[in-house]
């Protein structure tokens, strides 16, 4: 396939073009800093990547970078630049549902506190205590709503650099609802209650980067079982992938 990455450079999109070229996709890069993504990407892999450095603010050459993609996968940015990121997920999503020969296929990378929690009416996000840039997590999502595009958001918890369970967890990929068990009696909790209750168990939804990579890698075909729809990762020892 024809894989177009922005957010090249970054802690999840360098894991994406690595992976990508290992699994025998045509990777191109979008980015800002080619020198950096050189320094990533290592001698024998750059010359199995298109590198285009371009502003992923600029929607004509966005658009252009996007012709006779098979699929995109947007990891630029962070909730911590606020409207800036916004824009960038908002130029981006624009410019694909403009491109004729786009093929529709996009995943948005977001967080786990934009998944519903299981028993509630409630998602993380917009619990008391919860930073409020978060919340550009939301609008993002609410973008995805509005497009006819095939998306699918990316929702881990943290991410980290290798596993932290044994071997013999296995990832547990959920769609829409948090992927860690709930008892139903938090249903009868406040808001203030349940956020402490996620507080106390974020640790049960730290990820590595590899396994979010590979899980949105494994899921690129159009109108797949994650078409529209937000989803989460986490480890049990029990419940093999789904």
């Amino acid at each position: 396939m024809k894989i177009i990455v922005f957010g090249a450079t970054g802690n999840t999109g360098k894991r994406v073009l690595a992976q990508g070229i290992q699994m025998g996709h045509e990777m191109t890069a979008f980015v800002r800093n080619a020198e950096k993504l050189y320094d990533q990407l290592g001698e024998h892999s750059e010359k199995h990547v298109k590198v285009i450095v371009d502003d992923m603010m600029d929607p004509v050459s966005v658009r252009e970078a996007l012709v006779d993609q098979d699929a995109a996968i947007i990891a630029a940015g962070h909730a911590g630049q606020g409207e800036e990121f916004v824009r960038i997920v908002d130029n981006i999503i624009s410019q694909c549902e403009m491109e004729p020969s786009f093929s529709g296929r996009v995943w948005v990378m977001g967080g786990a506190g934009l998944l519903d929690i299981p028993y509630t009416d409630w998602i993380g996000n917009n619990l008391p205590g919860f930073p409020p840039e978060y919340k550009n997590h939301n609008r993002n999502f609410e973008r995805l709503q509005r497009t006819d595009l095939d998306w699918t958001m990316m929702c881990p918890g943290t991410m980290t650099d290798s596993r932290e369970q044994s071997d013999s967890a296995h990832l547990h990929v959920t769609t829409e609802i948090l992927p860690v068990p709930m008892q139903e009696t938090i249903k009868d909790f406040s808001e203030a209650e349940v956020a402490g209750h996620l507080f106390s168990r974020f640790q049960e939804l730290n990820v590595a980067y590899d396994d979010v990579v590979m899980c949105m890698l494994d899921h690129l075909e159009l109108d797949g079982s994650f078409k529209r729809k937000r989803v989460g990762l986490a480890y049990q020892s029990h419940i093999a992938v789904s």
